[in-house]
């Protein structure tokens, strides 16, 4: 429910200009408010009963934004960086104004699901190691990823620095020749998010990843249509099922 505001902070906060600025607009009489000009930049409006207009077009309130993106890969979860692109580079300048950021992060060449936004208590919720979110991954592993795989997954194996895994679910979706070699699709939902976690996990069981597209995180699932790069926002359904997702 948005707040009561004025309607200079109100424009401001969605990137029309600064206070100062937003103060000439309304005495050129390029605010309005329900058809009318504004006369003074300090009007307290409703954004959820008023219409406000700025140059003629509908100005949408907003306090949080929330963004699914399917990452590319080649591009860093970060917020800004000054040799790599990252994925706040992807998004259209009216989609940064309100701050959004990576929840969690995906390796530089993993591609797939990631959430942005600027509701950092959500993010919280859904990063906290004691709330152990899913997160499901497909995968293509060099390698011919067996029973025996799927069960010490099961139990949890040890990664290079010592760390002993949650308990993982593995399961193996295909196998292909690739000349001498044998190339597993698999699908994997772990409970933690350790550095490069699913490619050590292989890699503790003599195998390697060669793809990795995450396609879930808790109850939100990747959109299918959805192309490597593109993002939307999260439909309202999308956002409570992650709200009640965090309560549980």
């Amino acid at each position: 429910m948005a707040k009561r505001i004025r309607i200079d902070k109100l424009l401001a906060h969605m990137g029309l200009g600064t206070r100062s600025e937003i103060k000439k607009s309304v005495k050129q009489g390029k605010v309005a408010v329900d058809g009318k000009a504004v006369k003074d930049s300090g009007l307290i409006v409703d954004p959820d009963v008023h219409e406000v207009t700025y140059d003629g077009e509908r100005v949408a309130y907003k306090e949080v934004v929330y963004l699914m993106l399917n990452k590319p890969p080649g591009v860093i979860s970060a917020t800004e960086d000054g040799r790599e692109r990252t994925v706040i580079d992807l998004l259209a300048p009216e989609d940064r104004i309100l701050d959004p950021f990576p929840v969690g992060r995906l390796d530089k060449d993993t591609v797939g699901l990631l959430l942005l936004t600027n509701d950092g208590q959500l993010a919280h919720e859904l990063l906290s190691p004691r709330k152990h979110v899913d997160k499901t991954y497909l995968a293509q592993v060099l390698g011919d990823v067996g029973e025996k795989d799927r069960e010490q997954f099961t139990a949890g194996v040890t990664l290079d620095d010592g760390y002993v895994t949650m308990p993982s679910e593995l399961r193996i979706v295909s196998k292909d020749k690739r000349g001498d070699d044998i190339v597993s699709t698999i699908s994997l939902t772990i409970k933690e998010g350790k550095f490069h976690q699913v490619k050590r996990m292989f890699e503790s069981v003599g195998k390697k990843v060669i793809f990795l597209k995450r396609i879930s995180m808790g109850p939100l699932q990747l959109d299918d249509n959805l192309p490597e790069g593109s993002y939307r926002e999260l439909r309202d359904d999308e956002v409570e099922l992650l709200r009640s997702d965090k309560r549980s």
